[in-house]
């Protein structure tokens, strides 16, 4: 996971051969394939654990091992992706300043190594998803992999559609966790994990430009799609994503409290509405003030907002478990 200083990979200065070097020789092969894997990337994956914890399963054996499990097949179809591009990029990046720090860029892991890591691993990731839950995780797995690829393959430059493939990312993880553990995906919930994570997205094209700054010229070097981004559209993007995310949230939470205690309701899911949208106005200032090029920094050491995340947990095991 990059800091968001890091996270355009904006030139800085020189790297001359000798440190590159000195680095590479110095870090072993399996610390570099460790590094190459990203594992501070995987807190995305956690994403597959919404759906049964919505539910208010999660905490059942058999469901918490299956989206353990799916957490497991995603971390390594996520590496897998990492490992291939790396392999791929490998001359651009070792003409980039920070870039060329990377493991196969710097030479600690070779480009056929990292190729058939990638293809392993990404193969092996739909061949656990099948033997997990079946020929439809498999078949998730499948669309995750095919959108990855094509957004590396050159979507990642296409403005909008880079933004939608981004997105299509948490979503299909999102999805992979009812699909695993069985659950019914509701349209509502559906609704929010989409805008949700279009929020985020276009929060992170935010961050990036206002790191960036009034360098434009180096706009399309970090990032193709941000020079075709003005402030004014991603910030319009932004306030439609979080409306629907709210008003799909409502929706689902009065459908959940209906679900949950039929006849009799206790108001707890509805009042999981406050501390949703308080946290949702605290992300939207944040990502406002340009401080979302690394979101998952966000939801790491912002502490204000995993309050937040704790109040809103608490509220619905009550509404789970309310008599």
């Amino acid at each position: 996971m990059t800091t968001p200083a890091d996270a355009v990979h904006r030139p800085t200065g020189d790297t001359t051969s000798g440190s590159v070097a000195s680095e590479s020789t110095s870090e072993s092969l399996v610390h570099g394939m460790v590094r190459l894997a990203r594992p501070r990337q995987w807190i995305k994956n956690l994403l597959v654990f919404v759906a049964p914890g919505a539910a208010g399963v999660l905490f059942h054996l058999t469901v918490l091992w299956h989206a353990s499990a799916a957490f497991g097949i995603f971390c390594l179809a996520a590496s897998g992706t990492y490992y291939l591009n790396d392999a791929r990029d490998v001359e651009a990046d070792r003409a980039h300043p920070t870039k060329c720090r990377r493991p196969v860029a710097a030479g600690v892991v070779a480009v056929p190594l990292a190729l058939t890591l990638g293809i392993v691993a990404l193969a092996a990731s739909v061949a656990l998803a099948v033997v997990l839950a079946g020929w439809q995780l498999g078949v998730v797995m499948g669309a995750y992999l095919a959108v990855q690829l094509a957004y590396s393959g050159g979507l990642k430059n296409e403005p909008i559609l880079d933004l939608a493939c981004v997105s299509a990312g948490f979503i299909l993880r999102a999805i992979a966790g009812g699909v695993a553990t069985s659950v019914p995906l509701s349209n509502w919930f559906l609704i929010v994990v989409s805008f949700g994570s279009l929020l985020v997205v276009t929060g992170k094209r935010s961050g990036e430009k206002h790191l960036l700054g009034d360098d434009e010229a180096n706009e399309g070097a970090v990032r193709q799609t941000l020079g075709l981004y003005t402030a004014t559209f991603l910030r319009t993007v932004r306030t439609l994503s979080a409306a629907v995310a709210v008003s799909a949230y409502c929706l689902w939470a009065f459908e959940r409290a209906g679900q949950v205690h039929p006849g009799h309701d206790p108001i707890w899911f509805e009042l999981t509405i406050v501390p949703f949208v308080i946290a949702l106005l605290h992300v939207l200032r944040l990502l406002d003030s340009g401080l979302g090029a690394a979101p998952e920094e966000l939801a790491l050491r912002d502490h204000r907002l995993q309050a937040y995340g704790v109040i809103w947990v608490a509220l619905f095991a009550i509404g789970v478990y309310a008599g």
